[in-house]
């Protein structure tokens, strides 16, 4: 007989931890990546405005007006994306915009996961008349463009960064409350909830407790989305006029501001365009990403 060395034996691989196992496959997604190094960084320019931004936002220098960007002949180090058409540094606008597009992303988002999450859990668990009154509202409102509801919201309520954020979060709602209540018809019928009932598990307990933990990854992925949506509709409705209004930094409202000056000083709407598509994809691969790290048919 053979005795077998103990030493050659190889160790069972130590199990991965939760957190572990997402960085594993999202990192997989390089795109992904790239979208949340991006967005770390836009996050840390909102911060840190104040300290980064070259000049205040609404500051003028009415000696450099539509003052083109440093690389480009009449371009000073002063201003180094240069100046909209009354001397407002375009940078420091960029940078402080950054911190009022994320804060609204940030707020519509949340609302609407709240808001959507109890409607859907309620729609999902209970049922009957309950789940058939919100389906048919849900309906009614995935039957009308998103953008234009928002905008005949803002235009009863009046134009404010308030009242457009509160807008996009009515619209937001219906994906939310349908991605819930999906996710709860599926886990209702598993033996835990069953479970939980023989025990004693009120309605509540079941779903809050029992039930939302399990539905919790397409939610986060669909939040992820829902957060690139959010600040490109509210640019869009800065545009419009129906958002934030002049002289707040938004980006969108800086498109509107200076849209006229679109071919004599081009920098005034490349930047502000190039900002709100960059931080659109990175939320867009980051989504791409969680999805890959969350959804376990995805998982080999």
């Amino acid at each position: 007989m053979s005795v077998v060395d103990s030493g050659s034996v190889n160790a069972a691989p130590k199990p991965m931890t939760p957190l572990q196992e997402f960085w594993h496959y999202f990192k997989r997604n390089k795109g992904a990546v790239i979208g949340l190094v991006y967005i770390i960084i836009m996050v840390l320019i909102a911060i840190f405005a104040g300290l980064l931004a070259p000049h205040g936002p609404a500051e003028q220098f009415r000696d450099a007006l539509l003052r083109p960007p440093v690389w480009q002949e009449g371009g000073s180090w002063q201003y180094l994306l240069g100046t909209d058409d009354v001397g407002r540094d375009v940078l420091s606008r960029l940078m402080y915009g950054a911190r009022l597009s994320l804060l609204v992303g940030c707020m519509v988002v949340l609302l609407s996961l709240i808001l959507g999450v109890i409607l859907g859990l309620l729609a999902g668990y209970i049922g009957g008349a309950l789940d058939a009154a919100i389906m048919r509202l849900v309906d009614i409102m995935l039957a009308l463009p998103s953008l234009l509801l928002a905008l005949v919201l803002v235009a009863i309520f009046g134009p404010s960064i308030v009242n457009a954020s509160l807008a996009l979060t009515f619209v937001a709602l219906p994906h939310y409350i349908r991605l819930t209540r999906a996710a709860v018809l599926v886990e209702v019928h598993h033996d835990y909830v069953t479970a939980s009932s023989v025990a004693g598990a009120g309605a509540l307990r079941q779903m809050f407790v029992n039930i939302l933990p399990n539905c919790l990854a397409p939610l986060i992925v669909q939040a992820s989305l829902g957060f690139s949506n959010a600040i490109l509709d509210m640019a869009a409705l800065g545009f419009l006029g129906m958002g934030a209004q002049p002289p707040t930094p938004e980006w969108g409202t800086m498109l509107s501001d200076v849209l006229q000056y679109a071919q004599s000083a081009w920098w005034v709407v490349t930047f502000p365009g190039v900002v709100i598509l960059l931080t659109v994809l990175a939320f867009n691969l980051m989504g791409d990403g969680l999805r890959d790290a969350l959804d376990p048919k995805l998982k080999q």
